[in-house]
């Protein structure tokens, strides 16, 4: 799936790399950019004027009832585009808050309420290579690109009682 929001070259040249990862290694990915990066966009997610941060907690909220091999599972739907009760609702999050809801997870998993990422875990050379390049972004590009990257995930909400 190739979607973004931005013209801008140098963003969908990224996002497009970070899609093209496996699953595992997308997640992995954006967990080390929220470790190397979360103080810097912590201020921008919750702190976005189109955000609803009570939604992105109410989803945070169901995901932590989960399991942590659920959880896990629900991350990669997320990414792979599956259509399930948990993916259609996130599916019709705005993209700031879907940026949130992201954040949250990645809070959850620092105090292990989320699947935490294993402590010895190390990025392989393609992600490696991708994170250093984001690294390199100025800070609008970086929540840019965040945004863009999370925007297509989940499924899309159906209408009535089916959401």
């Amino acid at each position: 799936m190739t979607y973004t929001q931005t013209n801008d070259p140098t963003i969908r040249e990224h996002v497009q790399a970070w899609q093209a990862l496996d699953v595992d290694d997308q997640l992995a990915l954006f967990w080390f950019v929220y470790k190397e990066m979360g103080s810097s966009i912590t201020p921008a997610a919750p702190g976005a004027s189109t955000v609803s941060p009570e939604i992105a907690e109410g989803l945070f909220n169901q995901v932590k009832e989960l399991s942590h091999e659920e959880q896990l599972q629900l991350q990669r739907d997320l990414i792979n585009g599956v259509d399930k009760q948990l993916t259609r609702e996130y599916g019709s999050l705005g993209e700031t808050t879907k940026l949130l809801f992201w954040y949250r997870l990645a809070q959850g998993m620092e105090n292990a309420t989320i699947i935490p990422m294993p402590a010895s875990y190390k990025l392989s050379s393609g992600p490696q290579q991708l994170l250093d390049k984001i690294k390199q972004l100025g800070f609008e590009q970086q929540i840019t690109l965040f945004r863009d990257y999370v925007a297509p995930f989940g499924a899309e909400a159906k209408g009535g009682a089916e959401v």
